[in-house]
């Protein structure tokens, strides 16, 4: 059963990357969206010390955990239940919450529009290192330069997922949800306890807009995923005040994609893969890549992909990073056409994520790493 929390920061948090600082001068940038790691953590650590659990002890294995609280967090090893099926940056509209989420890597907001990217046969006469038989390629009627930080909110997600057009007014700037605010902090002599002389560095601590935290979907946990009170949220321990809420993720138009058997399949947490880009279920074939997974059959067609991230992360329970890994970027997209199978097999992609159980750690599947969601290829503009 799946349960949604929306959590929201008491005061400022630090949502801290992967780039390590500390050095004299150095600057530590915030990580907008954060990782799905760290909303799994912040749960379950409230959820064994809600137990009278002690998180070091179930780190070694030797907390006797209740039965249901066993089944659901399993052990460090191997999860139990718990997993974060969907994770993304909200914020309150009347009794419900909105999902706000980066623009997708198709989508160029220039002006008053938003113009999709549309996979394309290029002239012969042009040749690339692109891998897929076709290359995203901008349509527009004038040049203009795009610009950044723009997020979809409920209006434009739902049309994003039906391929409709967007305009600007559709679009959330990033500025409206949250601004970042530039702290000062010194090094720390640790036998003496005293500054080190020169050893100023700077961090940017995250303030969300009021009524904007973020939301959260638990499957597996049964009831035990805390319905109130504060997490431990971030770097530096921050607080965030926990709840139950209402949500509804707006619906691809599965109708549609089931008659034009083709689709787009969009990130919605960094994706750990074992084949570095390339989705799970990708294999090469005569005809150019194909992808199977869920009883599903599609042709991969084209995708676009920005940089890869690294993601780590600190383990609350040893105490210790964790390793880091290569990560495919938040709003990554893919195009697939032929598609063969039930559309059930896209319903149970968007439920339960882009995995192959012997080729992920089960840890970070748990965490909250490879979720999707589905749109339809959009209109002719």
């Amino acid at each position: 059963m799946a349960e949604y929390r929306f959590t929201e920061p008491v005061d400022v948090l630090y949502l801290r990357g992967n780039r390590l600082f500390g050095d004299p001068g150095a600057h530590g940038e915030a990580l907008m969206p954060p990782w799905p790691s760290l909303v799994a953590g912040a749960l379950r650590s409230r959820m064994l010390v809600d137990r009278g659990m002690d998180p070091a002890r179930f780190a070694e294995g030797n907390a006797a955990l209740p039965p249901a609280l066993a089944t659901c967090l399993g052990g460090v090893e191997r999860p139990g239940t718990f997993r974060i099926g969907f994770f993304a940056v909200a914020r309150r509209a009347g009794t419900e919450v909105e999902p706000l989420l980066p623009v997708p890597a198709d989508l160029a907001v220039r002006g008053e529009n938003a113009d999709f990217l549309v996979p394309a046969e290029l002239p012969i006469s042009v040749r690339t290192s692109f891998p897929l038989r076709l290359t995203p390629v901008l349509r527009a009627a004038d040049a203009g330069k795009a610009e950044e930080a723009m997020w979809l909110g409920l209006e434009g997600l739902a049309l994003y997922l039906a391929g409709s057009p967007i305009r600007k007014q559709h679009l959330v700037r990033a500025h409206e949800i949250w601004k970042t605010d530039l702290r000062l902090g010194i090094a720390l002599d640790g036998s003496r306890r005293t500054a080190l002389e020169g050893h100023l560095y700077t961090a940017e601590a995250v303030a969300l807009d009021h009524g904007c935290g973020f939301v959260v979907r638990v499957e597996g946990a049964d009831g035990l995923v805390p319905r109130e009170g504060v997490l431990r949220f971030g770097g530096d321990g921050r607080a965030a005040v926990i709840g139950e809420c209402v949500f509804k993720m707006p619906e691809p138009p599965w109708e549609e994609i089931e008659r034009a058997r083709r689709f787009r399949l969009v990130l919605a947490t960094p994706g750990i893969f074992a084949d570095g880009w390339l989705p799970p279920g990708t294999r090469e074939a005569p005809d150019g890549a194909t992808w199977d997974l869920f009883g599903l059959r599609a042709r991969l067609v084209s995708a676009c992909v920005p940089r890869a991230q690294v993601v780590s992360g600190w383990d609350l329970a040893r105490q210790q990073p964790k390793p880091a890994v290569r990560a495919v970027p938040v709003g990554t997209v893919y195009w697939f056409d032929s598609m063969e199978g039930p559309i059930d097999g896209l319903r149970r992609l968007v439920q339960e994520g882009l995995r192959q159980p012997d080729r992920m750690d089960p840890a970070r599947y748990a965490e909250g790493f490879n979720a999707v969601f589905v749109a339809a290829w959009p209109q002719r503009q």
